[in-house]
């Protein structure tokens, strides 16, 4: 593993807006978040004696948040995003066939990666992104060179060379031998190499996998300790196909289950992600099995609005996962998602969880009461929730300034998209989720680091 570098505390100051809850916001204006080995060490309005001397960093006027948490992106289809949603033309097979399958092939080639993940991490620096869960190829040198990349460019991530020995096109595909030893070779030479950057098992979905590399890859998952990382009830016909490889009378959990690829059992109250963690996005149609099942486990739901309104055509009952313990992060889920953006995500999340209610809960009935995603709710989920991943051990998580957390901030500079009138702290917040791209962000820590500093 690459050493940390040790530097003392510092600060920046500025006026900080995060959610340690999931109800609502918390403001401090004009105060220091101290940094001490990587970590928050507080968010002080005025600095205690042990760090008046300590170097501070000013940002007043401008709010400063937690780094946000991409719980599912396919790092390969950065490269076609924005295709294949809206063809005036007959479509020759089906969004695979025609572009995910062709381009993630393209990743056999190391100087076509090179030149492809390069522009994705160039482009995520600029974003108010911080921590990451990729799925890459079953390519295993181009899942390495995604890892170095990551890695130099300062980002926390979590990266998964892709297994399918079923079901695929030609070109990407391996037998279950290869894509098992490639795995074992990919974690022998990634497991302990980065500060930041981490291996997640990643078997693509059920009909990719065989059941002896699901198998295989679940031993591995409990060998090594490593979280897992897949897709869940994402549309009806994957349910049905999955249900005709498996068994119909079964949830579609427990195809990952019986293999121990869907987390450990939930941990007890307080032991904050303890024990193997399993991130299954999309999760739009559970059935009431898996919905039994995700309960005990300690499963996070990467929920991707912006791919599910668009390939599924609905929402995920995202408030019936939350009421019941269930963990809830965001994800952009590029290329299905076509932003890279995490606040056009939270956005997203807002209106599909309305929607997700009018049809669903209200039904025409206006004396329901309101039972859907504010502000506040989709902005933890973007950071505390997703954040969840990176809990366990002696770690609370990430995505909050709570002392403990890593520190991992965004500097937000609203100054372009602000008006004439003064603004509450809420309102600016507000405006900066709908309406902010990469010319406002100013600054972004990593983990104690600063990664990304606009230029003047």
């Amino acid at each position: 593993m690459a050493q940390k570098e040790k530097t003392g505390p510092f600060g920046i100051r500025g006026t900080f807006a995060h959610t340690p809850q999931f109800d609502k916001f918390e403001f401090v204006e004009e105060g220091v978040l101290v940094c001490e080995d990587g970590k928050v060490a507080g968010l002080f309005k005025e600095l205690p004696d042990n760090y008046r001397s300590i170097p501070v960093t000013d940002y007043s006027g401008k709010i400063i948040i937690p780094g946000m948490c991409d719980l599912h992106i396919h790092a390969p289809q950065y490269s076609f995003r924005g295709l294949g949603k809206n063809r005036d033309e007959p479509l020759k097979g089906n969004w695979f066939t025609r572009y995910a399958f062709p381009d993630e092939s393209r990743y056999s080639d190391l100087g076509y990666a090179r030149k492809a993940y390069t522009r994705l991490v160039e482009d995520l620096k600029k974003t108010s992104t911080t921590r990451l869960c990729f799925f890459a190829t079953i390519h295993r040198p181009a899942t390495e060179l995604l890892m170095e990349l990551l890695d130099e460019a300062g980002f926390a991530a979590y990266v998964g060379k892709v297994n399918m020995d079923r079901n695929s096109v030609e070109g990407l595909m391996e037998t279950t031998e290869e894509t098992i030893s490639e795995t074992i070779r990919w974690l022998d030479e990634t497991a302990d190499r980065y500060e930041n950057v981490r291996p997640i098992i990643t078997p693509r979905y059920t009909p990719s996998c065989t059941d002896q590399c699901s198998a295989a890859l679940g031993k591995l998952a409990a060998e090594r300790k490593l979280p897992v990382q897949s897709h869940l009830c994402e549309d009806l016909d994957e349910i049905e196909w999955v249900h005709k490889l498996s068994s119909a009378s079964e949830p579609y959990a427990r195809a990952y289950d019986k293999f121990g690829l869907f987390g450990s059992d939930k941990p007890a109250a307080g032991q904050c992600g303890a024990g193997q963690i399993a991130v299954m996005a999309h999760c739009v149609f559970p059935s009431e099995g898996d919905f039994e099942l995700m309960g005990k486990r300690n499963v996070i739901v990467a929920h991707c609005p912006q791919s599910n309104l668009w390939g599924s055509g609905m929402s995920a009952p995202v408030m019936r996962y939350l009421k019941a313990g269930i963990k809830v992060g965001l994800g952009t889920d590029v290329a299905g998602g076509f932003s890279l953006l995490m606040n056009r995500t939270m956005l997203d999340a807002i209106a599909a969880s309305r929607i997700y209610f009018a049809f669903n809960v209200q039904k025409g009935d206006p004396r329901v009461a309101p039972d859907y995603l504010s502000l506040a709710n989709a902005f933890y989920l973007a950071t505390k929730g997703g954040g969840a991943l990176w809990g366990g051990g002696n770690s609370p998580g990430a995505g909050s300034f709570e002392k403990g957390y890593p520190f991992d901030a965004v500097v937000w500079d609203d100054s372009r998209l602000a008006d004439y009138n003064p603004r509450t702290l809420y309102e600016r917040v507000e405006r900066l989720v709908s309406l902010s791209d990469d010319r406002d962000v100013a600054a972004k820590y990593i983990a104690g680091k600063p990664m990304y500093i606009r230029e003047a």
